[in-house]
C-alpha cells in the first residue's frame, strides 16, 4: 500500500489472443477507477499499445521497470518483456500461452515481495499455458504452490458464494479424492474466509451431495453416507454451523442456497453451473485461504469475440472491487485482532 493509503492492484494480462487485455483496459478506461487503487499491469508498453490500438480503447499509461515504481493516479505498465508478441485474436497459440505465464509469474513475484497488495488475473487458456516449467491446470493450483495457506476456489457475489471441494479434476476422479481430511480442511477454510474476508461472524455453510439425490440412502452411491454425513455430524457436534448433504438440483431450484452464507460443492461443474447461471457477469473467482488476495472474472478467454471490442468488462470490474474490499477487510481484522491481543496483555 502506498503512503497515501492507495491499494496497489496488480493485473496479469492472461491470454493475449483472448479478451483479458480488453476487459482490463476497459475497466480502467474510466479514470474514476484510479480513485480506488493504483493499477499495475504486468506486460509491456508495446503490448498494451498494440492491444488498445487494435481495440480502439482510449487510455494513457505510465511505463515502469518494476512495480515498486508505480505512480498514483495513473495506469502503470511493468515492462516484463521488450519484444512485441504476435497478436492472433481468437487463436490458442503457444506464444500467447507463454506470455500469459510470463505476466502471471512476474505479478505473483511482485505480490510475494509486497510490491503489489492484491492481484487480479485475466483469463488464461489451460491448454496453451502448459510448459516444462508450468504444469498446472489453472491459476488456483499455481497460487497454492507459491503462496502460503490452504487454497479454495471460491466463486462469490454479494448474494451467492460457492466453494469447491475439488476443482480442476476429472469428474470420474472427484469422488475418490473426497475424504474426511479434505472436507474438514475446506470447511474450515471457507469459514475462515467468510469471517475474515467478508466479515460474517458465525457463517452457515451448506454441503452439496456427491451423488444425485445425495445417494438416496445408498441406492445411487455410498459416498454421501460413508464420507460426507459422518464429517458433517462431527463438525456440527463440535459447534460448526455446517449442514447437508443437500441434493444440488433441488437446493438451487428451491432457492435454499439463500439460507446459507456459503455453499461447498463436491466438484467443479456442480458448483459453477448454478453459480454462472444465477450470477454470470457479476461473479468473481476468489482464491480463498491464501496469504495474499487474488481474484479474477467469472469467464474465460472468450476467443469467439476476442479482438472485436464486444467484451463485457463488468465481471473484471467486480473482481477489482472484490479484491479491494477483501484486502481492506483483512486489514481491519488484523487491526481488531491486534487491539484485542494488546488489551489482553495489558490486563495481565
Amino acid at each position: 500500500m502506498n503512503e497515501n493509503g492507495k491499494i496497489k492492484l496488480g493485473i496479469s494480462i492472461g491470454d493475449l489472443n483472448g479478451i483479458g487485455c480488453e476487459v482490463a483496459l476497459k475497466t480502467f478506461e474510466d479514470s474514476r477507477m484510479l480513485d480506488f487503487c493504483t493499477p499495475i499491469f504486468f506486460a509491456s508498453n508495446k503490448t498494451i499499445s498494440a492491444q488498445k490500438n487494435a481495440l480502439n480503447i482510449e487510455i494513457n499509461y505510465n511505463g515502469i521497470q518494476e512495480a515498486s515504481k508505480a505512480i498514483d493516479g495513473k495506469v502503470n505498465v511493468v515492462n516484463v518483456w521488450n519484444e512485441i508478441p504476435n497478436l492472433q485474436f481468437g487463436e490458442a497459440t503457444e506464444e500467447a500461452g507463454a506470455y500469459a505465464i510470463k505476466s502471471l509469474k512476474a505479478a505473483v513475484e511482485a505480490l510475494k515481495n509486497g510490491d503489489i497488495d492484491t492481484l487480479v488475473t485475466a483469463p488464461i487458456n489451460k491448454s496453451n499455458i502448459q510448459a516444462e516449467d508450468f504444469k498446472f491446470p489453472g491459476h488456483t493450483d499455481y497460487l497454492a504452490q507459491e503462496l502460503e495457506g490452504e487454497s479454495l476456489m471460491f466463486m462469490v457475489t454479494d448474494d451467492l458464494k460457492i466453494g469447491l471441494l475439488t476443482d480442476h479434476l476429472a469428474v470420474k476422479d472427484a469422488p475418490a479424492a473426497i475424504n474426511a481430511i479434505l472436507i474438514r480442511t475446506k470447511v474450515r477454510t471457507i469459514e475462515k474466509s467468510l469471517q475474515i474476508d467478508f466479515g460474517i461472524r458465525r457463517p452457515k455453510v451448506a454441503l452439496l451431495g456427491i451423488n444425485p439425490h445425495s445417494g438416496d440412502n445408498g441406492t445411487i452411491g455410498k459416498e454421501d453416507d460413508e464420507v460426507l454425513k459422518p464429517v458433517i455430524k462431527e463438525m456440527s457436534d463440535a459447534g460448526h454451523l455446517v449442514f447437508g448433504p443437500y441434493a444440488a438440483d433441488g437446493f438451487f431450484g428451491s432457492d435454499s442456497y439463500k439460507n446459507f452464507d456459503a455453499v461447498l460443492a463436491a466438484y467443479h461443474d456442480q458448483g459453477l453451473i448454478p453459480f454462472k447461471t444465477l450470477s454470470f457477469g457479476k461473479g468473481v473467482n476468489f482464491t480463498a485461504g491464501l496469504s495474499k488476495v487474488r481474484t479474477s472474472p467469472d469467464h474465460g478467454t472468450a476467443y469467439e469475440i476476442a479482438g472485436k471490442g464486444k467484451a463485457d468488462y463488468s465481471s473484471f470490474k467486480e473482481a477489482v472491487f472484490t479484491a479491494l474490499s477483501i484486502f481492506k477487510n483483512r486489514q481491519e481484522h488484523t487491526e481488531l485482532t491486534n487491539d484485542v491481543l494488546q488489551k489482553q496483555r495489558i490486563r495481565r
